[in-house]
């Protein structure tokens, strides 16, 4: 079993994530947000995590390019959110992102 922390401010798609896990056997726990993320996954050191790159308060490129990608070992999946824009102020570096792979 593998323990899943999915990062995700839409209730709808989280739940349907989560449903999705946890009908294939997987121990699933959720944030609605970056900053509860970062909290869930220091709490609970899990084996995947499913990122909303979209979401307020630290959003997903600041979760997985701030203090998570120093001691990560951990697979990321990152989603986009599909109803919003994303607001490329943040000024991260694309190389800071390299354990990051797209899907």
């Amino acid at each position: 079993m593998v323990k899943i922390l999915v990062i995700n401010d839409d209730n709808q798609m989280r739940n349907l994530i989560c449903k999705l896990l946890i009908r294939d056997g997987h121990e699933v726990f959720t944030a609605q947000d970056g900053i509860e993320g970062v909290q869930s996954f220091h709490q609970l050191k899990p084996d995947l995590i499913i990122a909303d790159i979209v979401m307020p308060n630290k959003n997903g490129i600041e979760l997985i390019a701030g203090k998570l990608i120093s001691n990560l070992s951990q697979a990321i999946i990152a989603m986009p959110g599909g109803r919003r824009t994303f607001n490329a102020n943040s000024h991260v570096d694309s190389n800071e992102l390299y354990r990051v792979k797209g899907i």
